[in-house]
């Protein structure tokens, strides 16, 4: 497992490097001017050039790149062109939110989604699998804005169950985070409940015609061992790939749902770098998104290892 580990590591370094290389230039190569926005409509050219030489955005592009890179090998993420604030501070600052958005929904994806997936597979053919597909296709269907307004309309503001936006640290209470954080997780987690459940239907499904799963029956194993012990095991390959997929689509596909519930997190934070220009945030923002991939990608790949050994060789 160790060699296994370390290779999948080594491999991930070069990966990191050329997607550093390409959000580089993709926002160097775009459209605009950071150094127009910071000064104004009314700036002269000598104040704009002023601010571009402030900024080192007046040196050659590979200058500006390995400028770049050796502060990031110091954990320097440089500051915000417009809030002249170290761009790690906002990302600290906004990080919560975030992940416990993204938690809190993937932890609804696995609760709601495999054990719906898992009984369409037992129930295959009949009005309880047809159910849970139809369900699943209307969760595919909607938008996911659509699907946070119809739950704010609803739960928010008709029924006045919980309120329609902003965060609470769980550090405030249990209580009082599961409020605000409910709606927004169930809104975010809806497509991947959809995604999952088909996903375990499947995998299921073709695991349920396998010799080992007669004979576990034939043993007078009650169902639900054989289900879940036997069947969800042996098929949860396919199924931790989605979901491993999803928490890290959770963490880069945040911006709807924050904007729908006025989440403060890192959605918000990369909208309004986007609109200012502000490169080193969208740059830090970029790279962190990419890292957590990376890291999922390596944690999906070592949970293979542990559940099929042959998979380590």
């Amino acid at each position: 497992m160790a060699g296994y580990f370390l290779r999948r590591v080594l491999a991930a370094i070069p990966v990191m490097l050329v997607v550093a290389l390409f959000v580089f230039l993709l926002l160097r190569l775009s459209p605009g001017d950071p150094a127009a926005i910071i000064a104004g409509d009314m700036a002269t050219p000598e104040q704009l050039a002023a601010i571009r030489a402030n900024l080192g955005l007046d040196q050659p592009l590979y200058q500006q790149f390995f400028v770049w890179i050796s502060q990031l090998l110091q954990g320097n993420f440089s500051t915000s062109l417009m809030a002249h604030t170290p761009v790690l501070t906002m990302i600290g600052q906004r990080l919560e939110p975030t992940l416990s958005l993204a938690l809190v929904a993937i932890l609804l994806t696995i609760v709601i989604s495999v054990p719906l997936g898992v009984l369409a597979a037992w129930k295959h053919g009949s009005w309880i699998d047809k159910l849970v597909m139809s369900s699943s296709l209307l969760g595919f269907s909607i938008p996911v804005f659509v699907i946070g307004y119809l739950l704010a309309t609803v739960f928010a503001i008709q029924l006045r169950w919980l309120p329609v936006q902003g965060f609470t640290s769980i550090s405030k209470g249990v209580g009082p985070f599961l409020e605000r954080i409910i709606l927004p997780a169930l809104t975010l987690s809806s497509v991947y409940i959809a995604l999952v459940a088909r996903m375990t239907r499947a995998s299921v499904l073709e695991v349920l015609g396998e010799d080992y799963i007669r004979t576990a029956r034939a043993k007078g194993l009650s169902e639900i061992h054989v289900l879940f012990r036997h069947a969800l095991r042996n098929a949860m390959i396919p199924i931790l790939t989605v979901i491993g997929t999803g928490f890290a689509l959770m963490i880069s596909g945040v911006v709807v749902t924050e904007s729908v519930f006025n989440v403060p997190g890192l959605g918000r934070l990369i909208v309004d770098a986007v609109l200012a220009r502000d490169y080193p945030v969208i740059q830090g923002m970029i790279l962190l998104t990419s890292g957590v991939y990376m890291v999922i990608n390596l944690l999906i790949d070592l949970s293979y290892a542990l559940s099929d050994p042959r998979i380590r060789y």
